[in-house]
């Protein structure tokens, strides 16, 4: 059962060519093997041997007995096919010598071809003059023709001679038709040149035609026989068009010749240049209102001419009244749209506007009791876009806002204010910008809701704008009064009127919004508002302390502890101006009041604290105490005679301050401080170890100790706490003169 090593490399050629059988073979050998070396192992199988020899012989026979049959098939299948290509071989070279011969017989034939050739040219040119012959007694009378064609024209005979020129336009193309059966495009030509007549009659024809539609309208009223005959023409060469395009094999010069797309179009271009000629509008407000008041006559007019005369003069499937109220409805579109390209004034704007989305749908123009039902254009879309009507929209918005700013130039002006009846000072421009701004949102309502919101959200804009600006020409023109306070004159006065101003504006802005239910100024301008009024009452403040300064820069002195009539003339000072706040009116008088009594209070402590003196002695301590008390008195009862109540003065903080100096006994300081403290919670170190310094007569350990006990007591202001002291700025303490890190001397 072994092999040999000769046999295993052995290599034969059909394994080469099968390598799927050399595969097969190695794996048999392989389990061959593996068989026998398990019965080799184990003796006991050697028995079965002979067996197995035996079964393997008569597997082999039979193997071999298979393979036999299958290849002896196969060579029998090949003997067939190698059979029948010999037989096809013989074929295929019997059609080489049949097409050989046939191809010889050709070559001596082509001679017989060229003469051939000769007859059909012949035959081709007796056809020719054939069909020639036959047609020549018409076209001998052609020019016959074309002569009364002509005089027919011009005597307005319309139906007459298009009859003769449909005779004449038929012959030529019957013709034309025969010969291009025959494929004589020689012959066409000199056709084509016999009937040239032909063109001058249809473009005489077509003038006369196109210049009755052109008058159409007239003559419908006039003469409509005339009309009528020119549509009957185009109505005959309509049908001839039809026809001629169902059957396109053969289509005549000149066709299709679409007279009734041109009747169209002679109508569209009629109606357009009758009306519609924007360098001929005057584009102002009064000459837009007199052309559109003419369009909307002339358009209505017209439109019933259509409906009531023209629809019977033409046939029902031209839809004649719909499609004239289509070429209107164009036309004003695109007349509206040039005229839109126009620099257009306010009420120019506003007229189109109006005209468009009011006047044109209105039953003074289309929707005219005289034309409906059968006018109907609201299926013909906007005259003019959506978007279109909103960049109308906002246009006339930025003309209302160009008008705004024209008439705000004259509100910031250098003269004396006007008075009302009631003496306070103001101007006429807040009544007569409200007027225009309710005017204008008003006649915005006319046109559209969102036209209306439009005009009043830029109202709101151009307001707060505005305001932004007179604000910052006020902060210009108080560096300019600062430098030369003699300029301008009526400085205060302006002011105040400004004040009055903004005053009226805020009360009347509510009643511009469009829906009353919610009539309230918008937040943005309220707050511009606030800024422009909070803006004129600093500028008056910075005026009052300019006089009040002079004054306070004398605070205190030994002077001003012997009696001198410093506070008198701050009262006088403050008087005058509390006269000249009179001219404004109650509320922003009262406010005016209250912050010019917290200028002289803060101006009055924040000289007490600059250090100038210190008492030297119990005696001046107690001078300067009365003087305290006087001084604060006398403020106090001033500015209860102008009106200012002494819970809203804070004056009192004088009051308490001169009961820190008149404490006798300095050892109290610490309750005293932690009182007033509680009271002025604004109040800091710098400023009580200042008032100290004032009294002349606090120890090292007292101020150590007061000090202590403030940062014990921090203090946290409230929210209604109007701070007084933490505007007042203490001068910095004088340092010993000594090293940094050693000890003085």
């Amino acid at each position: 059962m072994g092999m040999s090593a000769e046999d295993e490399h052995t290599v034969n050629p059909k394994d080469e060519e099968w390598p799927e059988a050399e595969k097969a073979e190695k794996l048999a050998r392989g389990a061959a093997l593996k068989w026998a070396s398990g019965v080799f192992y184990r003796p006991e199988k050697l028995e079965a041997l002979g067996q197995y020899r035996s079964r393997e012989t008569q597997r082999n026979s039979s193997i071999q007995s298979r393979l036999k049959s299958t290849v002896q098939s196969y060579l029998e299948g090949v003997s067939a096919g190698l059979e029948q290509l010999r037989s096809a071989a013989e074929e295929v070279q019997n059609v080489c010598q049949d097409l050989g011969a046939a191809r010889w017989a050709l070559l001596d034939s082509a001679d017989h071809f060229q003469v051939l050739q000769q007859m059909r040219a012949l035959m081709a040119e007796h056809v020719q003059l054939a069909s020639v012959v036959k047609v020549l007694p018409q076209l001998f009378s052609v020019h016959e023709v074309f002569s009364h064609t002509l005089q027919l024209l011009h005597e307005q005979h319309l139906l007459e001679a298009h009859a003769e020129l449909m005779m004449l336009e038929h012959l030529r193309d019957d013709i034309l038709f025969q010969l291009h059966l025959r494929g004589l495009s020689s012959a066409q030509a000199t056709v084509l040149s016999y009937f040239s007549g032909l063109q001058e009659l249809n473009e005489s024809l077509a003038k006369q035609l196109w210049g009755i539609v052109g008058r159409s309208l007239q003559l419908v009223q006039e003469d409509p026989v005339l009309f009528v005959s020119a549509v009957r023409i185009i109505e005959r060469e309509e049908k001839i068009d039809d026809a001629l395009l169902l059957d396109a094999t053969f289509l005549p010069p000149g066709r299709p010749k679409g007279w009734r797309q041109k009747f169209y179009h002679i109508l569209q271009e009629t109606i357009t240049g009758s009306h519609f000629h924007t360098a001929c509008t005057d584009t102002t407000g009064p000459g837009l209102s007199r052309h559109l008041a003419a369009l909307q006559r002339d358009v209505v007019a017209e439109l019933h001419v259509v409906k009531d005369l023209m629809v019977q003069c033409v046939p029902a499937h031209y839809n004649i009244l719909s499609i004239c109220t289509a070429m209107y409805h164009q036309a004003l579109t695109s007349h509206l749209q040039d005229i839109l390209q126009e620099d257009l004034d306010k009420q120019a704007l506003f007229l189109l506007l109006e005209w468009v989305l009011h006047v044109y749908h209105s039953p003074e123009m289309m929707s005219h009791p005289g034309l409906l039902p059968e006018v109907d254009v609201s299926a013909l879309g906007p005259l003019i876009s959506p978007d279109l009507v909103d960049h109308t929209e906002r246009k006339y918005v930025v003309k209302v806002k160009r008008t705004l700013e024209v008439e705000f130039k004259e509100w910031f002006r250098e003269e004396e204010p006007e008075t009302d009846y009631q003496g306070f000072f103001q101007s006429a421009l807040p009544v007569i910008v409200m007027q225009m701004l309710n005017e204008n949102i008003r006649v915005a309502s006319l046109i559209t809701g969102s036209l209306q919101q439009k005009v009043y959200s830029m109202a709101m804009e151009e307001l707060e704008a505005f305001l932004g600006r007179l604000r910052e020409a006020l902060v210009q023109c108080g560096k300019e009064h600062q430098k030369d306070r003699t300029i301008p004159k009526y400085y205060v006065p302006y002011l105040l009127a400004v004040l009055n101003n903004n005053l009226a504006l805020s009360s009347s802005v509510p009643s511009l919004h469009p829906d009353t239910a919610h009539s309230e100024v918008p937040v943005s301008l309220r707050a511009a508002l606030d800024r422009m009024q909070r803006k004129a009452c600093q500028l008056l403040l910075e005026e009052l302390l300019l006089d009040l300064q002079p004054l306070c820069m004398q605070l205190p002195s030994r002077k001003w502890l012997s009696g001198s009539q410093l506070v008198s003339s701050m009262c006088e000072v403050i008087d005058k101006y509390a006269k000249d706040f009179s001219r404004v009116r109650k509320p922003i008088f009262m406010l005016l009041l209250m912050e010019s009594e917290r200028l002289v209070t803060s101006q009055y402590l924040r000289a007490l604290m600059q250090k100038k003196m210190v008492c030297k002695s119990e005696e001046e301590r107690s001078q300067l105490c009365d003087r305290l008390l006087q001084d604060a008195t006398q403020l106090r009862e001033l500015f209860c005679g102008l009106g200012l109540d002494r819970s809203q003065q804070s004056l009192e903080a004088v009051f308490a301050l001169r009961e820190l100096i008149c404490l006798k006994d300095p050892a109290l300081l610490s309750l005293e401080v932690l009182g007033f403290i509680t009271k002025y919670p604004d109040v800091s170190d710098e400023h009580v170890s200042t008032l100290l310094d004032l009294r002349g007569d606090v120890s090292k350990e007292v101020r150590h100790m007061v000090l202590e006990m403030m940062a014990q007591h921090p203090q946290a202001l409230p929210e209604s706490y109007q701070p007084i002291f933490s505007m007042i700025l203490v001068p910095a303490p004088e340092l010993p003169l000594c090293l940094r890190k050693g000890k003085c001397a």
